[in-house]
């Protein structure tokens, strides 16, 4: 019994030593996943800014078109509404555009 236990440890011994080598060869560098990640950051944030650029101008579509119902309607609160919808359109290209510079993209 004693002689089964000890080859029962030393094939455990050797499995482990086995898996931790197998890890070690998997294992890659940090800094090389690090900038592997910034590199499809930096890739993508050319389209998510031209996005933003696509929605500010369907936001300001229609807003246009939404004071432009009201202002027909003869509503006081035109001016009010124009500032909104504008407003938010350039907020998203305002935002879209200092990421940018801020990012040096």
């Amino acid at each position: 019994m004693k002689k089964c236990s000890k080859n029962i440890v030393k094939a455990g011994a050797v499995a482990s030593l086995l898996i931790i080598q197998i890890l070690q060869v998997k294992a890659q560098d940090g800094n090389a996943g690090i900038q592997q990640a910034n590199t499809q950051v930096r890739g993508y944030f050319e389209s998510g800014t031209n996005l933003m650029y696509a929605i500010g101008a369907i936001v300001g579509l229609i807003g246009a078109v939404k004071v432009y119902q009201k202002w027909n309607s003869g509503d006081q609160d035109t001016s009010k509404v124009a500032a909104a919808w504008f407003g938010s359109c350039i907020f998203l290209v305002v935002v879209a555009t200092i990421i940018k510079s801020f990012f040096g993209i």
